[in-house]
């Protein structure tokens, strides 16, 4: 297939670019560089079958090409507040991206008879009152908080991603994705685990919010790729989770980092100021993955690790 990937430029972006090349499609990849990292695909300049086009999709895009499907991951998704490239800085491109973009993407889907699949988000939860969090739980979310930028952006590209399914006819999926690392994240990125395992690296106390009762399920990039490319070629048209289902407590996580990175200097717990919206439990039900797409991740948190660490290193100037 010939295959358009938006934020190809991305962290998750440029790995499904390398699994689909990798597969024998072309890939088209598009970004405009406002979060993705050219670096990210420097490695596949001079692959024939790879093009690359600068541009912002929430702007009108035209594609001479004949495409078989759209991935459509184009979109801050950093919850750092200090970050430019976070969705706290980047309000407005948040919102377009999920929705023009979106709009220009679907647009493309229907003018080709290409597949499109959505990169969705956990994030549509919110802070959820359903544990684990299954797709057909609508979410317990605010529409008007600092965080709905994002959240809000995601919940409408998935109505009207259904709505050109219902009613043009558009040959659609869905996937909600929750919590995953590897290499090429951005150790800025805001959440836990770059920030924690970056100041392992750096021999410095973890640090931890609250008591460090909050959960996440962490899932590792190769894993979730999989699952993504198995849902692409599905005919599942409905929302599907990916993620990986092992739930910890983030001090659980810390002691974990502390452990696998030999870092001593122990973990340090500050006052817990953030926003109140930021989700105090994260975990999927991936059982609509496993029945569909005969999925489930296959990396353990001490294997993925260790094969982000290198990547951090490399980053920080340790390798």
């Amino acid at each position: 297939m010939r295959i358009l990937i938006t934020g190809a430029a991305g962290f998750l972006g440029s790995h499904l670019s390398d699994k689909l090349l990798g597969d024998g499609h072309e890939v088209i990849g598009m970004d405009n560089f406002i979060t993705g990292n050219s670096d990210n695909i420097a490695h596949l300049a001079g692959n024939e079958k790879f093009t690359f086009y600068k541009r912002d999709i929430s702007n009108y895009i035209f594609v001479p090409e004949k495409v078989d499907a759209i991935l459509h991951f184009a979109s801050p998704a950093s919850p750092n507040p200090q970050s430019k490239s976070g969705y706290f800085n980047l309000p407005i491109q948040t919102m377009k991206a999920g929705a023009l973009g979106t709009h220009n993407c679907l647009g493309i889907a229907r003018a080709h008879n290409a597949k499109f699949l959505l990169a969705s988000t956990s994030e549509i939860y919110g802070d959820p009152l359903v544990h684990p969090q299954t797709e057909d739980y609508a979410g317990n979310v605010d529409p008007v908080g600092a965080r709905a930028v994002y959240d809000e952006a995601k919940r409408f590209a998935e109505s009207l991603t259904m709505a050109y399914h219902r009613f043009h006819g558009v040959n659609t999926s869905i996937v909600r994705i929750f919590n995953t690392y590897g290499p090429r994240m951005d150790l800025e990125d805001g959440r836990a685990l770059p920030n924690l395992l970056k100041q392992a690296l750096l021999n410095q106390p973890l640090t931890v919010y609250g008591n460090g009762s909050q959960t996440r399920s962490f899932c590792y990039v190769d894993d979730l790729v999989d699952g993504i490319v198995k849902l692409l070629y599905s005919s599942e048209h409905l929302p599907v989770n990916i993620g990986n289902p092992v739930e910890m407590t983030i001090l659980q996580f810390a002691e974990a980092i502390n452990k696998i990175t030999g870092n001593p200097a122990g973990i340090t717990f500050v006052e817990d100021a953030r926003s109140a919206r930021d989700p105090q439990q994260r975990q999927p039900n991936i059982s609509r993955a496993k029945e569909i797409l005969n999925w489930e991740p296959k990396i353990n948190l001490e294997e993925g690790i260790r094969k982000t660490i290198p990547f951090f290193k490399s980053k920080l100037g340790l390798a």
